[in-house]
């Protein structure tokens, strides 16, 4: 791990998954399942007290109000790139009265992907 990517990872309030992120547990994550299945799976990643604050199953995405150890805003995106086969993302921006939040946001993003990846079998990066 370089010293950005440390910094970027410990000392920031947000992150953010792609296709093309430096840090393999951010990479855009895809799984062999049906869209349908893996957004009810997505939305059931943050049960109550945290609450939706919108969900737009067209688009394909669910924004959170993440109520857990700290107070997060969650967005998550589910695309099916074709069939049986859906594309993932996440960001999450952390209220934490600060810049930074000392991982806790990376930690949330890779914790949904690994609940994520016990539920779907995840497909290798494409390319």
């Amino acid at each position: 791990m370089s010293l950005k990517q440390f910094f970027s990872k410990y000392f920031s309030n947000h992150t953010e998954t792609s296709e093309t992120h430096k840090d393999p547990e951010l990479v855009t994550h895809y799984y062999k399942a049906k869209r349908d299945e893996v957004f009810h799976a997505v939305e059931s990643l943050f049960p109550p007290p945290s609450e939706k604050a919108a969900v737009s199953k067209e688009r394909g995405e669910i924004s959170i109000n993440y109520k857990g150890k700290r107070k997060a805003f969650v967005v998550a995106t589910v695309i099916m790139v074709r069939p049986f086969e859906t594309a993932v993302d996440f960001s999450v921006t952390t209220d934490s009265g600060g810049p930074v939040d000392f991982g806790f946001s990376h930690n949330l993003v890779v914790e949904a992907y690994n609940k994520l990846n016990r539920q779907f079998t995840k497909l290798e990066k494409r390319r």
